[in-house]
């Protein structure tokens, strides 16, 4: 049961993110009416043909996610090390994003529109609810500089192919794994350079005193249009999100739980 929980939401996760990128893609070429976050994947899947099953199969998938995370925290993870406090706490946190995740989702689905919220709304609302808080600047600021620790966290595993622990190698050919690690490394790089960025932006908005500095997805992804060679970076970064939701669906073929 654990194991099915896990590979439905690996590929819910890849789903999402095939829709960011897509979206993505769509704002670097200048077609980027919809929101590049998961409000925006949820309304693109929404305008599909069965369009609400479809989101029904994503939110129970993403629950699945949340289930494996649980499971992970009470029972240890899959490894040597899996057992231990940090590996515990780790999928204790995960097991928590994902829960909000599949609330969202589901309720999007049911048509209250708790999926449909800007991630830019989110991201200002709760950035101007933390600053009013007594020590507000420096919580937002830890907060951001936990989001940016985590990206290079994510970038760097990623380029180092730590994920290799976590597949079976032998089940797969030698042009598979290639493809895998070409998808694990630039997806993963993207994923992370994206959180670190968001996580610029939080510390930047408690710096100012300013909740309109903090970035949700959406606006973190517009935000590499304004950089040098601005659209060649932002193409590469959405393209590197498309490449992490094909890495999702490998994971959830070859991943050990």
């Amino acid at each position: 049961m654990t194991e099915g929980a896990a590979r439905a939401g690996l590929t819910a996760r890849g789903v999402i993110y095939l829709l960011v990128g897509l979206l993505a893609l769509q704002i670097a070429f200048g077609d980027g009416d919809r929101q590049a976050d998961r409000g925006g994947a949820l309304a693109e899947m929404a305008e599909q043909p069965f369009g609400s099953v479809l989101l029904w199969a994503l939110g129970i998938g993403v629950v699945g996610m949340a289930v494996w995370r649980l499971s992970e925290t009470v029972f240890g993870a899959a490894g040597a090390d899996g057992r231990s406090w940090r590996k515990r706490l780790t999928a204790a946190a995960r097991c928590v994003f994902y829960t909000v995740v599949a609330y969202s989702v589901l309720s999007f689905a049911a048509g209250s529109g708790g999926g449909s919220n800007s991630s830019d709304e989110q991201s200002r609302d709760v950035t101007a609810k933390a600053l009013g808080w007594p020590g507000g600047q420096w919580l937002v600021a830890a907060a951001g500089a936990g989001v940016v620790a985590a990206g290079l966290w994510i970038g760097v595993r990623a380029v180092l192919r730590k994920y290799h622990k976590h597949l079976r190698l032998g089940q797969m050919s030698r042009s598979t794994r290639r493809t895998v690690d070409i998808t694990g490394v630039a997806g993963g790089a993207a994923r992370g350079l994206v959180f670190a960025v968001a996580g610029i932006f939080a510390i930047r908005a408690a710096i100012a005193y300013e909740p309109d500095e903090a970035k949700g997805l959406d606006d973190t992804i517009r935000s590499f249009a304004e950089a040098p060679m601005g659209q060649a970076l932002l193409t590469a970064v959405a393209a590197g999100l498309l490449l992490f939701g094909v890495f999702s669906f490998a994971m959830a073929r070859w991943r050990k739980v």
